[in-house]
């Protein structure tokens, strides 16, 4: 049974990438959405991510992966491991090949503004409400209540907290959860593919690792620039902000002694966003009543599996086939919803957790054990239950 507009109301706090597949996958099961943004216009600060099998499948099932791979890259190179002082490859992936042939579909780098727009365009203007500050989320007799800087309330039938990593929504549903300090920062970047090096400009994903710093990049709207994005002891001055800077000498500094086309490569960059990696431990839930969260509201994770936009789109894609099955039972409906996705998401941020200190290893008989794993591993076929995984499937045998 679908519903439609009569269907119950629902609310998603929050237009970035998990909101809008959210509000993309109710609109494709029947249901109606409003989605409630702060900002006054639609756009994803950040730079690159990666879309691997995973994500491109919901993409396509959406209708919008043909609008979203005009300004992607398909990857034919992943994994490419580079040892930090003079570029040795260590190991790379066929994903020209493999990826196709094992799941279906390839892999893809962009620019988060491309994957955002073509998010967008599965979904209705009228269901988009733009600069709307939510101020807070409160629960009156088990009703979530949203209340908005411009003096508005809502209340919705069911509300889906999309708003990220600091998330209201959480904070209302589980209380406020304490982060640790990871120690390490991210500094990413773009640089024009004009002025990059022929090898930056391939179409593959490099990641070059030494102790305590690793760069990775790949190219990304279109083959136009080159995203870079490293990791880096944090220092005092980092914080968790998409929106915070650091200088290019900053980043440079970083990666001083490392291979000269790489040092050449980070010269070639704009100004460097900087912020803290913060550590937080997986939820235990994440509903309340018919509220529930989504997205790095519901699961942070560190970046080092390049899985934190895919899990997003998961959980839309299972929020909606759960409610196409319960319509009339939200409760039984967002109760699914969470059975399903906490333990893969649990376990997806604890494998990501695990590969800051490999990847971070100094010189050593640990770091030569590491690259002659690397070196024999196939990552493509080892991280299958990552890419393999299908919404539908999983809904489906859970019933």
């Amino acid at each position: 049974m679908m519903a439609t507009e009569a269907g119950p109301r629902i609310a998603i706090l929050g237009g970035g990438i998990g909101g809008l597949a959210a509000a993309a996958f109710l609109r494709d099961k029947g249901f109606h959405s409003d989605v409630y943004e702060q900002a006054a216009a639609l756009t994803e600060v950040g730079a690159g991510l990666v879309i691997a099998p995973n994500a491109a499948r919901l993409l396509r099932r959406l209708g919008v992966l043909d609008r979203f791979i005009e300004r992607a890259v398909r990857m034919e190179i992943g994994w490419e491991f580079r040892r930090w002082e003079n570029g040795t490859v260590l190991s790379a992936e066929n994903l020209q090949d493999g990826c196709k042939r094992l799941y279906g579909e390839h892999t893809y780098t962009a620019h988060r503004a491309d994957l955002l727009n073509a998010l967008r365009s599965a979904v209705p203007e009228h269901s988009l409400h733009l600069g709307r500050r939510c101020v807070s989320v409160e629960f009156e007799g088990g009703q979530a209540v949203l209340r908005f800087e411009d003096g508005e309330t809502v209340s919705p039938d069911i509300l889906i907290g999309a708003d990220g990593i600091h998330s209201r929504v959480r904070s209302a549903i589980v209380g406020q959860t304490q982060a640790r300090e990871s120690g390490i920062c991210a500094f990413r970047a773009l640089v024009p593919a004009r002025e990059a090096p022929e090898f930056a400009r391939r179409h593959a994903q490099t990641l070059w690792i030494g102790p305590d710093h690793h760069l990775v990049h790949y190219p990304v709207s279109g083959g136009d620039y080159v995203n870079l994005v490293a990791f880096a002891p944090a220092g005092s001055s980092s914080v968790e902000s998409w929106t915070a800077t650091a200088t290019l000498g900053e980043l440079l500094d970083e990666f001083d002694g490392w291979d000269p086309r790489l040092v050449e490569l980070i010269r070639s960059a704009d100004t460097p966003g900087r912020w803290a990696l913060l550590d937080r431990e997986p939820l235990d839930h994440w509903n309340r009543g018919t509220a529930t969260l989504l997205g790095d509201a519901a699961h942070p994770m560190f970046p080092f599996f390049a899985q934190g936009a895919a899990q997003a789109i998961e959980d839309g894609a299972v929020l909606a086939l759960c409610l196409a099955e319960n319509p009339h039972s939200p409760l039984t409906a967002l109760g699914r919803y969470e059975e399903l996705r906490r333990r893969r998401t649990a376990r997806l941020q604890e494998v990501s957790h695990g590969r800051s200190h490999i990847n971070h290893l100094p010189d050593g008989l640990e770091q030569q054990a590491r690259d002659l794993a690397y070196a024999q591993a196939d990552p493509l076929r080892a991280n299958g239950w990552i890419y393999a995984y299908d919404p539908e499937v999983a809904v489906s045998a859970s019933g």
